[in-house]
């Protein structure tokens, strides 16, 4: 049973991307791989869908995993894939079904949050690779002053407050530094795949927040306190719950490659 299970049946809902954002995505993923005319595509945290969908449409060699049951069967479900069925897997990142330099690239979309420990996670991400393959990175960016990051900050305050010891790991910074000391040219500089606006408001951030990767593994008791005090503290501070926000996104990309020693 995967933590991500119970967000499953709302995940597109609270976390969806535009239509027009997952297919700049697609493209901008298949231009940094280049020479490969029908790469194959290991999407590792598939998750509900909300990027493969895009690759499972045009027909790409595409294969999803993830170790919720209950997100690949909402991406199963999906209607937005042109009638095509998903090839999918359940299982653990750390333990791969599949053989070694079995694929073109491996997409690691938004995956770190939710991890304890990555070595293992990406260690395995690396063996399943082609040596002439390509890891994916990517990730959305937010305005750090924007309603999110507002309440982000807030929470942490919060959390402190009650003496909860709320771990923050920068995974992907420790990813991306220790994957760019082995790849070739190093660690890339990131490529912005889209860019839209998106509106926020107080009271998406808290429905979406008590399903978030390491929010959600806190005691119900903690979490409901925590995120009564910061209602009350958003009603003050913008007004409403639902005051809306328009902000500025981004989607970013890192791709890197290897040398066969280093593999």
């Amino acid at each position: 049973m995967s933590r991500f299970d119970a967000a499953a049946p709302t995940y597109d809902a609270h976390r969806g991307l535009p239509g027009r954002v997952v297919e700049a995505i697609r493209a901008a993923v298949l231009d940094a791989l280049g020479a490969a005319s029908r790469p194959r595509l290991l999407d590792l945290g598939a998750g509900s869908g909300r990027i493969g969908r895009a690759f499972v449409s045009a027909g790409d060699d595409y294969v999803g995993v993830d170790l919720s049951l209950g997100m690949l069967r909402q991406f199963a479900r999906r209607g937005d894939t042109d009638g095509r069925a998903p090839r999918l897997a359940q299982a653990d990142g750390e333990r791969l079904p599949f053989a070694d330099a079995t694929f073109d690239a491996v997409l690691l979309i938004q995956v770190f949050g939710g991890l304890d420990e990555w070595r293992p996670f990406v260690g395995e991400a690396r063996r399943v690779l082609r040596s002439s393959g390509t890891l994916v990175l990517g990730r959305t960016a937010m305005p750090e002053d924007g309603v999110d990051g507002r309440l982000k900050e807030r929470l942490d305050a919060i959390l402190a407050d009650m003496a909860v010891v709320h771990e923050k790991k920068n995974t992907r910074e420790h990813v991306q530094r220790w994957l760019g000391s082995t790849a070739v040219g190093g660690a890339p500089a990131p490529v912005v795949a889209a860019v839209w606006d998106a509106e926020r408001t107080p009271r998406g951030f808290l429905e979406r927040h008590r399903t978030g990767a390491r929010f959600s593994l806190l005691p119900e008791p903690i979490k409901d306190e925590a995120l009564s005090r910061l209602a009350a503290w958003a009603l003050t501070e913008f007004g409403s719950l639902d005051a809306p926000s328009t902000e500025r996104h981004t989607f970013e990309l890192r791709t890197f490659t290897f040398h066969e020693e280093a593999r």
